[in-house]
């Protein structure tokens, strides 16, 4: 590619963006967006566009770079060769959430610095965190989850993050992080083999395919207790109720997989993964969703 036009990107590097893949991150946003005391359009706006169209991404498209991956990554069953210019174009776009983010309000601008730091602290070679379980898995659960959440309240509401701490705030939070540390394994659980030739120990890995379903089981049950304590508190238990109803086709393809799985650790494949990341990602979608409109 003319050194010219190294910002512009390429297919391969439009593909590995994964732009779709902000799709399942959604929930957070629109839980936020749910439970600010006031919205204020234009934040609204700016800030789905900072998280999904730009931050998220850039993030996605960094770690791919860096990759290199061969084999079948979350939406994408047979990446292309990555090129210079997913590198120059993720960049492109972290500068953009930034500056942006400086527009909308403080604790986003922060929060979006902060967050493009560790998902290149997470992809990095000379760092690497993604290769220490532990670490990697703190990074996604408190980045994606609550983070989020806390600096997409109060960018939507307008309202200073600081003194708005109080006991239900903090719920939500966990709650984004529980519902994400839940997926989280269950994205990895069938690269074992290509994490284990790049070094990468991912928690997946360590937990093996068992232990990555058990795992997500617990982080799900601990989510949604958290999610009954967040609702009664606000006398707004049939919220919870809806999200039951609204997961029982996740938890019936969850429980027949992981059968399935126990049969036959092959099964734990891409493909099944993306059904149950896109059955997830939608169902959650729709409930967190629903919250904005009763």
């Amino acid at each position: 590619m003319n050194s010219h036009w190294k910002f512009l990107p390429s297919k391969s590097a439009i593909l590995h963006l994964r732009f779709a893949f902000s799709f399942f991150l959604l929930p957070v946003f629109l839980f936020a967006c749910s439970q600010a005391p006031q919205v204020i359009l234009i934040n609204t706006i700016l800030t789905f566009v900072i998280w999904h169209l730009l931050v998220y991404p850039a993030s996605n498209g960094y770690n791919s770079y860096f990759d290199k991956d061969e084999n079948s990554i979350a939406l994408i069953e047979k990446p292309p060769i990555v090129d210079k210019s997913l590198y120059y174009f993720s960049i492109f776009l972290d500068v953009a959430g930034i500056l942006l983010a400086a527009a909308v309000s403080l604790s986003l601008f922060i929060a979006v610095i902060i967050y493009g730091l560790f998902s290149k602290l997470y992809s990095h070679p000379s760092v690497r965190l993604k290769k220490y379980p532990i670490v990697s898995f703190l990074i996604v659960f408190i980045f994606q989850g609550a983070c989020v959440y806390y600096s997409s309240y109060a960018a939507i509401s307008g309202l200073n993050i600081v003194p708005g701490w109080n006991l239900n705030f903090i719920i939500a939070g966990l709650i984004c992080s529980c519902l994400i540390g839940a997926t989280y394994p269950l994205t990895q659980v069938y690269q074992h083999a290509e994490d284990r030739e790049r070094g990468d120990r991912t928690l997946s890995l360590v937990l093996g395919v068992r232990g990555s379903f058990w795992f997500s089981a617990v982080m799900f049950v601990i989510a949604a207790i958290l999610l009954w304590f967040y609702w009664y508190r606000l006398d707004l238990i049939t919220h919870f109720w809806l999200f039951l109803v609204m997961v029982i086709p996740v938890l019936i393809f969850f429980c027949f997989w992981f059968l399935k799985v126990y049969k036959d650790p092959a099964e734990a494949n891409f493909r099944n993964m993306n059904k149950m990341t896109l059955l997830s990602g939608g169902m959650m979608v729709i409930y967190f969703g629903l919250l904005n409109f009763i």
